[in-house]
């Protein structure tokens, strides 16, 4: 199944991968990296479980997941940002990469629940 959200998100768990072996071995920062991978990685995953769901609530509690692990990686990249561990530069991308996966679940979420209404 062709899905836009999870080609996108399978590329930011990528992106997500590479910056944990890039914090843990550059910065020896482990605790932080280790939550924005955890979250990061995530996000393509429950997108893979709602494109298997069963009924359409299991689509939304899928993207639902997916949209807080969002959140959560969102939170975690500004903190590695504002802690100095990444450059601010640097990280603009994967930043605004997370921020458009964020606004993608949120809009599908929405739409879902209005469509089960």
């Amino acid at each position: 199944m062709e899905s836009i959200v999870y080609d996108k998100a399978f590329c930011f768990a990528v992106r997500t991968v590479n910056l944990y072996k890039y914090l843990t071995t550059s910065k020896k920062e482990y605790a932080m990296s280790n939550q924005v991978l955890r979250s990061g990685t995530s996000i393509g995953a429950n997108i893979k479980e709602a494109l298997q769901a069963q009924s359409k609530r299991d689509f939304l509690s899928k993207m639902n997941i997916a949209l807080k692990e969002a959140s959560e990686t969102e939170y975690w990249l500004e903190l590695l940002i504002q802690t100095n561990y990444i450059d601010k530069e640097q990280s603009t991308s994967i930043l605004n990469d997370c921020k458009e996966l964020n606004k993608i679940l949120i809009a599908i979420v929405k739409t879902t629940k209005d469509s089960l209404k």
